[in-house]
């Protein structure tokens, strides 16, 4: 009896999830870790309690079950910096997370300077604190470690690379394609580190890891970790994984994942697609093949509901949303912005910040609670109305823990309408990166193998009229509008 071992680093949390050589979950293990906030849009992990909260989890784990462990695959949250010592391990500081928007003004200035079509037109991506390059150029700035970068003392990683050197006790500093995609320092079109854009935010290339394909030979870890020396075989941003979790592997393929942010791919095959205020990134490579998507990011959707939750305190756990807004025969007029840390995709405003509308004496608690769900779907749907020039959604993927809410997935096919696909499996994302071993192992034969393993476990279709969905949505727009700093 054999399994694969998946390691899912996330943003508020990471699993260690044992497979079948069949891409069934036999044992899974959680640990959350703490969300750092020390200023208002600074957002911070510390990198050695993810590594202790991974090698804790896959020990767990592992006492689970007897079989052997044939290989392991990573997935994480993207674009979150990392940079440390590469004697010590040492980081310096904490980790910039994606959501972080500190480098706000810094971006802001790169594009005053007309930079931001030379980012786009090499990285698919625009200027904005949500991608690594600037996380990296403040982490030298502010701690005055560029001597000791350009002398090749620092190493960068995002998560996957850093969690691959620390399992290879510094042995492996690597990255897969993917994630490099999403550093604002990888040429998309030559698939290799840019050295104008190095040099544009003064980072020096021997700070970078080594980009390989999402199956390829990563290393292995140490036999003092798990007890033998496993290979690493697999690695994946945590959208494009899900993407493959989701069985998107053909053109326009799309699928929405909700969990911490909110994040729509559309598959778009070996071309780049041009869509204004959507990104282009690779979604992966395979066989020497790179496959790219279309990309809408939201910064914050299950973020919502914890907020609720811990800091007005008004539901006592995520579930209580779904029933406080099916009690409600309306939303009251109540629309919640949810910018704590700016606005993603298609506003890509740094510093917008939430803002509550239409409060009445007759608003009640619910009416918060509601307008925190509906908020996710309008958010979807921002994301949605850019494609109309490249394609027509007849029905879309979601996955994600907050998949759970059968009152927002109505809400959104409502709003979309169009039916809304639930995965049998909520975590999509460590399923794309099961996928991505079983192909590396050969117990998959090809990629294209996978659209026939995903699952559905219920579709929702529209049940309101287009005019009254088209209402809503157009007040939404308006309640987005007076958070607006720019644009």
């Amino acid at each position: 009896m054999e399994r694969i071992l998946i390691i899912d680093a996330g943003t508020t949390s990471v699993r260690a999830m044992l497979f079948d050589l069949r891409g069934q979950v036999k044992a899974t293990e959680q640990l959350e870790f703490t969300q750092i906030l020390p200023e208002p849009g600074w957002v911070e992990h510390d990198p050695d309690e993810i590594w202790t909260a991974v090698r804790l989890c896959c020990q767990k784990v592992l006492t689970y079950s007897p079989a052997a462990i044939i290989a392991i695959g990573i997935t994480n949250q993207r674009e979150t910096t990392v940079v440390w010592d590469k004697t010590t391990g040492k980081s310096l500081g904490n980790a910039i997370v994606w959501q972080d928007r500190r480098t706000a003004q810094f971006c802001l200035d790169l594009q005053k300077d007309q930079h931001e079509a030379q980012v786009r037109y090499k990285t698919g991506l625009l200027l904005d604190p949500y991608f690594s390059a600037a996380k990296i150029h403040w982490i030298l700035n502010h701690y005055s470690a560029q001597s000791e970068a350009q002398q090749g003392q620092l190493l960068f990683g995002t998560i996957d690379s850093y969690l691959l050197w620390r399992l290879t006790a510094g042995k492996v500093h690597v990255t897969d394609i993917t994630n490099a995609s999403r550093t604002m320092l990888f040429n998309i079109r030559e698939k290799k580190w840019d050295l104008e854009l190095l040099q544009l935010f003064d980072i020096p290339e021997s700070m970078l890891p080594e980009v390989k394909s999402n199956c390829a030979e990563f290393g292995y870890t140490t036999k003092e970790l798990f007890g033998d020396a496993i290979p690493i075989v697999a690695m994946v941003g945590d959208q494009q994984s899900a993407l493959i979790g989701q069985g998107c592997v053909n053109p326009f393929d799309s699928k929405c994942t909700i969990g911490t942010g909110s994040f729509l791919m559309i598959n778009t095959g070996g071309e780049l697609q041009n869509v204004t205020d959507l990104l282009n990134t690779i979604a992966y490579e395979v066989d020497h093949t790179v496959c790219y998507a279309l990309e809408g990011s939201i910064f914050s959707a299950g973020t919502i509901i914890t907020w609720l939750q811990d800091q007005l305190k008004i539901i006592s756990s995520s579930s209580e949303t779904e029933q406080l807004a099916a009690n409600l025969k309306d939303n009251g007029g109540v629309y919640l912005v949810p910018a704590f840390t700016g606005l993603g995709a298609p506003y890509w405003d740094p510093q917008a910040r939430a803002a509550i509308f239409g409060l009445t004496r007759e608003t009640e608690c619910a009416h918060l609670a509601r307008a925190g769900l509906e908020a996710i779907a309008y958010q979807i749907k921002d994301l949605i109305q850019p494609l109309a020039t490249v394609c027509k959604l007849e029905s879309l993927k979601l996955d994600g823990g907050v998949t759970a809410n059968r009152w927002l997935m109505q809400f959104i096919s409502n709003l979309l309408q169009i039916p809304i696909r639930v995965s049998a499996n909520k975590e999509a994302t460590s399923l794309g990166a099961a996928y991505l071993t079983l192909l590396a192992t050969g117990h998959i034969k090809k990629l294209s193998d996978v659209s026939a393993l995903a699952s559905i476990v219920e579709t929702f279709r529209p049940n309101m009229a287009p005019k009254e969905a088209e209402k809503l949505y157009q007040q939404w727009l308006i309640a987005v509008d007076r958070t607006r700093t720019r644009g």
